[in-house]
């Protein structure tokens, strides 16, 4: 089975920071950086999140086109959850004009430069056989966090984020894979990932899910197996199966048995693919990046890794699958 190099990274808009983390100018190639630290990811399917588009902040960069070019991607879809300028300490401006997704793609190069916009994106060397994206509304209100380059807290409102789906052709067969990058409000970014799972239910397994979840430990794997034991499609299969073992109960010789509660489902399969700490790039100390997958054999996992990259508050996540 062939091995895939599968990579999710958080870019900071390409931001580009110093040894101790905090900010540093872009150079006058504002792109050079980021498609450094891509072309080292050499990322067969790759998620990135915080992705500007045509931003004055980032050099009027399209940053998945130049991601796209650093990998030699075949393909890729960049979902715009919103269009706009950032604000200092309010989050964005949005464009009325575009109050909605967006979603671009290499057909896309070179068009609505003067839309400004940001969001998620999925790129791939693999054949696409289909693609879909999505938007999430932000949570009513937002948290104090720390932003690079201020001390302390800062108030930070929530914003638009959004998901990406491709279905991709490995060697072996079809498999789904989903970037995305949750709310940072807690609860709100969990409804969000068990959306996401409902969303791709019928497209088909094994399913891959890359991002920046805002959550740490058991909990993404927790809320997408919660999800999973919601889906018609598996209430349907274990009723089936419940009916089967009921009829064959029935079937058999002998004095009838007292009837046996059955036991609920329990809520496993999922798994994380790398363990390991994404955030803050510098120091790391949490996880807020994963790849998550049901479907894929734990033998066909490979290495893991979170190299330090030259932008962004994040480490990149990358593993190898065999798919």
């Amino acid at each position: 089975m062939s091995q895939l190099r599968i990579a999710t990274f958080n870019l900071l808009h390409g931001q580009p920071l110093a040894a101790d983390g905090s900010p540093l100018p872009y150079p006058p190639e504002a792109a050079d950086p980021l498609a450094e630290a891509i072309t080292e990811l050499d990322a067969d399917v790759l998620a990135i999140q915080e992705v500007d588009r045509h931003q004055e902040r980032s050099g009027f960069v399209d940053q998945t086109a130049v991601a796209a070019k650093a990998m030699g991607a075949a393909d890729w879809r960049f979902a715009a959850a919103l269009h706009g300028r950032p604000a200092p300490l309010a989050g964005w401006v949005p464009d009325p004009s575009v109050p909605g997704l967006q979603v671009y793609g290499p057909g896309e190069v070179g068009t609505a430069t003067e839309l400004p916009s940001y969001g998620t994106a999925l790129l791939t060397r693999l054949p696409v056989h289909h693609w879909r994206a999505r938007r999430f509304a932000p949570a009513p209100f937002g948290l104090p966090l720390r932003v690079a380059g201020r001390r302390g807290l800062t108030p930070v409102p929530d914003e638009p984020r959004a998901a990406v789906a491709a279905v991709l052709q490995g060697e072996h067969g079809q498999f789904t894979v989903v970037a995305t990058h949750l709310s940072f409000v807690p609860g709100w970014n969990m409804a969000q990932l068990a959306a996401i799972r409902r969303w791709i239910a019928d497209l088909p397994k094994p399913y891959l899910v890359l991002g920046d979840f805002n959550l740490i430990g058991a909990v993404p794997r927790t809320v997408l197996g919660g999800a999973a034991a919601l889906d018609p499609e598996t209430r349907r299969d274990r009723v089936r199966d419940l009916r089967v073992a009921r009829r064959a109960r029935a079937a058999q010789p002998g004095p009838r048995r007292r009837r046996v509660r059955e036991p609920r489902p329990r809520l496993q399969g999922w798994y994380d693919l790398a363990k390991t700490p994404t955030y803050p790039s510098h120091r790391p100390a949490v996880q807020f990046d994963h790849v998550l997958a049901i479907g894929v054999p734990r033998a066909a996992v490979g290495p893991a890794a979170a190299p330090h990259a030259a932008v962004s508050d994040h480490r990149p996540l990358v593993v190898e699958v065999s798919l």
